[in-house]
Parts: structure tokens; sequence; C-alpha cells
């Protein structure tokens, strides 16, 4: 009777599982959308004042069609991000009740900074045609500001649930006396904040390098997929090494901060010094290891420089307060496949310096561009891997050492909860699947334009084919053209 009655104890909610996967599920959603939400402004910006310098069209061009992509892509965020907020309430409302007083600024901050987003992208669109270049240019410098400042509020959350201070408990156990400097600005912050920013910026740069690299590809060699992919790609470039150092920072500060979580990600069972580094590697119930490239030593060296460092194992701590075998191999691989993709970026990286180094241009081989076409995609997978290496590393906190994930969840029924993620499921397939048509839509129509446009610029004064004026400009048009010329200036939706 003992036995069982602690086993009921010990049993998790029924609904924990699909709150889970209904969380996990928008989570990576909403991830994939974030680097352009972050970074694209930035990328965009840079470019609009290489043309407005350099008096560059295709710069110009280049800076208005991306403006567009960042709008329909802000769009598609609002609905993804809105979900989200919407579900820490829904799904963990025993988190949100007990803690929402000492970490939920964090998530005003992220609102404040949407809004003021929103209200500088629709001023950036509407001025292309209407205010003059650089008064447009200046009024979007604080457009990448708010972006920061979003990622700011977030960013201030989620470390603030791996490393939770700013508060004292009562004889109840409910948080008084709340510090907000302390709740914003935790152990993890700093490492988290800025090796989150430099991974949207990066990943950005190699997505948007990677379209026009696609299309070098294909035999487009003209100046606009040149500088279209030079400018992205340079900033992720240089980059690529600082975010493989601050990489390293984040797991030395989980190292000392979240030693359980670091045992997780590197499957350690035992506290030990001259631990040896798996890579990838299954961790079995019983603590051994299975599969997986051994390298003794190498996890010591890696956490103290030293291979006397002490590892602290998953067993130092009881088994309701550490991620199970399955959890810990899932963050381990998570995190190895983006150190993987980390060190091979920056084997690219290398690559594309050393070509401007010696030649002063970017490389001719087409392994380069298939690499780098490939970039952008791994990117997206590398930012995938660092939150499930957050979120997995953590449990089965989801507020660390303070509160278990099971005692936040809602007890609403877990058939309705498996039903709303399978209609979640359908909703973002068919809102990611407009995003593309879309975005494809777009291309098409720039392309047509690009195709008509020498012609077109041939018949016009050149002031009629740049994106600044009022709109009773005559715009070129071309047989079966669409409007707007090689500047891509049409009305509607690329406006």
């Amino acid at each position: 009777m003992l036995s069982t009655a602690a086993l009921l104890a010990n049993s998790t909610p029924a609904q924990l599982l699909p709150a889970r996967e209904l969380m996990a599920f928008t989570l990576a959603s909403h991830i994939l959308l974030v680097p352009f939400g972050v970074a694209l402004p930035f990328i965009t910006l840079l470019m609009h004042h290489r043309a407005l310098r350099r008096n560059d069209p295709v710069a110009l061009t280049l800076a208005r069609r991306w403006s567009a992509v960042m709008a329909v892509q802000f769009a598609i965020g609002i609905i993804t991000g809105t979900v989200l907020s919407f579900e820490f309430g829904l799904l963990w409302p025993g988190m949100m009740g007990r803690w929402g007083d000492v970490f939920g600024l964090g998530f005003g901050v992220e609102a404040w900074a949407f809004f003021l987003e929103a209200v500088l992208i629709a001023i950036y669109l509407y001025g292309w045609r209407r205010l003059k270049p650089w008064t447009h240019f200046w009024l979007a410098v604080p457009l990448p500001l708010a972006a920061l400042m979003g990622a700011f509020g977030i960013v201030a959350a989620n470390s603030w649930m791996n490393t939770p201070q700013g508060f004292r408990l009562d004889a109840q156990g409910k948080p008084i006396h709340v510090n907000v400097q302390q709740a914003i600005f935790t152990p993890m912050f700093g490492p988290e904040y800025w090796h989150f920013v430099v991974a949207m910026l990066l990943t950005a740069g190699y997505v948007v390098a990677g379209v026009y690299a696609v299309g070098w590809l294909r035999g487009r060699r003209d100046r606009y997929h040149r500088l279209g992919f030079t400018v992205p790609f340079t900033v992720a470039a240089i980059l690529t090494p600082v975010q493989f150092v601050l990489g390293d920072s984040v797991a030395r500060a989980v190292f000392h901060k979240q030693p359980i979580k670091f045992a997780a990600t590197e499957i350690v069972w035992k506290t030990d010094t001259h631990v040896p580094e798996y890579m990838f590697g299954r961790l079995n119930s019983d603590g051994t290891i299975s599969g997986g490239l051994k390298i003794p030593q190498l996890d010591s060296i890696l956490a103290g420089f030293k291979p006397s460092t002490q590892v602290t194992g998953l067993t130092s701590v009881p088994a309701a307060d550490r991620p199970t075998a399955v959890q810990a191999t899932i963050a381990h691989w998570a995190f190895d496949i983006m150190v993987t993709i980390g060190s091979v970026l920056i084997l690219l990286a290398l690559w594309y310096a050393w070509s401007w180094w010696r030649h002063r241009d970017n490389p001719g081989s087409r392994w380069f561009y298939r690499c780098a076409a490939l970039a952008g995609v791994a990117c997206l997978v590398t930012v995938e891997c660092g939150w499930i290496t957050t979120e997995v590393g953590r449990q089965p906190w989801i507020v660390y050492h303070h509160m278990r994930v099971s005692e936040a969840v809602t007890s609403t029924r877990a058939g309705s909860l498996w039903a709303m993620l399978g209609v979640v499921m359908v909703v973002y397939v068919a809102v990611f699947g407009a995003f593309l048509a879309v975005v494809l839509k777009m291309r098409i129509r720039w392309r047509i334009a690009d195709e008509g446009s020498a012609a077109a610029r041939a018949e016009l004064p050149p002031e009629t084919d740049t994106p600044y004026g009022p709109r009773s400009e005559p715009e070129p048009t071309t047989s079966g053209a669409a409007p707007g010329g090689g500047s891509g200036h049409t009305s509607g939706g690329e406006s």
C-alpha cells in the first residue's frame, strides 16, 4: 500500500504531456520567425544606408524589397507571438499566478517593444515614396533598437526562470519584497541575451544571403544578386566566431549556476574529475552511455580549463529533481548539434575571409555557394536546438528549484488539450503556407519587374526609377511586366 501511495504521489498529471507538446510546438514555430523580427530590420537599414551614402540604386532596391518581406514576417509573428502570450496564462496558471508579479515585467517590456516595432515598421513602409531620403532613413533607425528591446524582455523572463532571484518567500512560500532590478538582471541574463541577439543576427544574415546564393547557383550573376549576398553574408561571417565565444560563455555560466543542467547537456552521471566529453551518444537509465565519440578528460578541461576540474553529475541530486535519461539525451544531442553546426560555420566564414584577403572578391567555387545556401537552414536548426537545450535541460523545473512543471500546469482535461494541439497545428500550417505564398508571389513580381526594367529605364528619366518621390509619378511598365520597374516600387502588396 505504501508503494502504491508513493507511486500515486509521484505520478504526473495527465494534462502535463499535451500542455508541454502544445507549448513546444507553438514555441518551435514562433522561434523560426524571431531572427527576422530581431535582425532583418538591422540588415535592411545597413543596405539602406549603403544605398543613400553611395547613391546606389541596386542597394536601394534591395532595401525596399527586404522591408516588404520584413513587414509580412512581422504580421505572421504577431499571430504566433500572441498565441504564445496566451498560452503562458492558459497552460501554466500555477506559474503565472504565483510568480507573475516577480518576472512579469519582462513580458510587459516585450509587449511594449512589439507595439513600438509595429508603429516604426508602418512609418518605414509608408515613407518610401513620401519622405526625403535621409529623413526616411533616420526615422527607421529606432526600428532595430525596438527589436532588441523586445528580445531584452523575453530573454529577461527566460533567464529569471533559469536563475530566479529578486524576491523573498513568506511563511506560505509566496514571493514577497520583489526587487525588480534583481529579477531582470539575473546571473544568466547577460550570457543568454548577447548569445541570443548575435544568434538572431547571424541566422538572419545567413538566411538572406542563402536566397541570393541560390540565385547565383542558378546563373544569376548580376550585381543585384552579388550585393544581396555580400552584405548579409559579411555580417553573419563576422559574427560567427563572436558567437562561438559567446556560446562558450553561456555554457560556462550554466556550469556554475545550473550544474545539473550542465550535467544533462554533457550526460555526466556521477560527480567526478577528469570527466570525458561525449559527442552525441545516449544516456541509459543506469548511467551507462551508448554510442557517441568519447574524448578523455575534455569535459573537465572545457568546464574549468584543467583536467582536475570537478563536474557535478546527475546523481548528485534525487531522481525527482533532475532530468530523466531521455530528457538528458535530448538536451545533449541538441547541444552537440548546435556546437557542430557552429564549428562548420566558422570554417565557412574563414573560407569567405580568405577569399577577400587574397582576391578582394567572393569565392568563385560553386561549393562555397552551395554551403552558403545551406547555412541559413543550418542556423535555423541551431536556433531550435538552443531553445531545446535551455528548456529541456532545466527539467523538471519550470522555475529552477522553486516550482516544478507539473505544479504549474493547467487543470484542463488532457483530451481538450490534445484537440487544441490539433487545431493549432492546422492553423499554423495554413498561416505559414500563406506566408510562403505571399513571399513567393512578391519574388515573382520582382523577377518580372527586373526582366523589363532595362527597357523601361531607357524610356523614362532616371529619377522615376527610384523608390522616392510623390505617388503621382509615372511608373515604368513593359509588356507582360507588373508595375514597378526595376526598383520594385509597386503600390499595394509591395508597399
